[in-house]
């Protein structure tokens, strides 16, 4: 979801990982975010449709708020997504103007910074040192805006992608329970859509603890527990008004 541009640019060694956009714990981090999206496609349909399936067994009425609660909550997500990472980047890019200031104004304070900085990662005060001076001859921005902020300047945060990925893990989620409760007979209908997004859901509850590398079953249960509840809540209040069908 995030791209590398990595092969343009030649890097110092060690400093790939230092936690910027394109290292490794930061994919997994969007790719476990867009595992969450899905997640909560999964469970706000999935309550909008079992709810609306509570009240009425008209097809064309459940369709109709199935997707208005897709729409809108692939666009809320998107557009909470690009307002939140939008801030993140704008103080990303603050972060980096002063670091180039700083080189450009007072070059020897900005590289006794970054020795200090490696020190403070266990190397020795020669070693550190050392290393400050070669980093700082080659490419000094981005030596100093990884090893002391963990940031690329060629790589910060996109607001757009994140708002898109948003958009998509939401709407795919989503479309299983709105496909499942639509597509199966009236009979089974209600129960048939509940088994599918307790499927899906111990699914995303697996991979998100993976990813994450936590326990799998109590995060499998988790989020199953909270989508059979959002569904049982929803169905319960569907059923208080028993709407008549035309």
């Amino acid at each position: 979801m995030v791209q590398s541009g990595h092969d343009d640019h030649e890097h110092e060694p060690g400093m790939h990982d230092g936690g910027g956009p394109g290292s490794i714990g930061n994919r997994l981090n969007w790719l476990r975010a867009g595992v969450l999206g899905a997640n909560d496609g999964i469970v706000s349909v999935a309550g909008i449709v079992i709810g609306v399936a509570g009240a009425t067994s008209d097809r064309s009425t459940i369709l109709v708020s199935g997707v208005a609660g897709l729409v809108a909550g692939a666009f809320s997500m998107a557009g909470g997504e690009y307002t939140s990472v939008s801030t993140q980047r704008d103080t990303e890019a603050s972060l980096v103007e002063a670091e180039r200031r700083e080189l450009d104004e007072r070059p020897e304070d900005a590289e006794a910074e970054l020795a200090t900085s490696l020190r403070d990662r266990g190397l020795s005060d020669e070693t550190a040192q050392n290393a400050a001076r070669e980093l700082s001859k080659r490419n000094p921005l981005r030596a100093h805006a990884v090893v002391e902020y963990g940031l690329d300047p060629d790589e910060l945060t996109n607001p757009w992608q994140a708002a898109l990925s948003s958009f998509l893990a939401f709407t795919c989620g989503a479309l299983l329970p709105l496909l499942a409760i639509t597509l199966l007979p009236a009979g089974i209908r209600v129960i048939g859509c509940a088994i599918a997004v307790i499927a899906a859901l111990a699914l995303t509850g697996f991979t998100s603890a993976r990813l994450g590398g936590a326990p799998t079953g109590r995060a499998m249960l988790r989020v199953m527990g909270v989508g059979a509840a959002t569904m049982v809540a929803t169905y319960a209040i569907g059923s208080a008004f028993d709407i008549a069908t035309a």
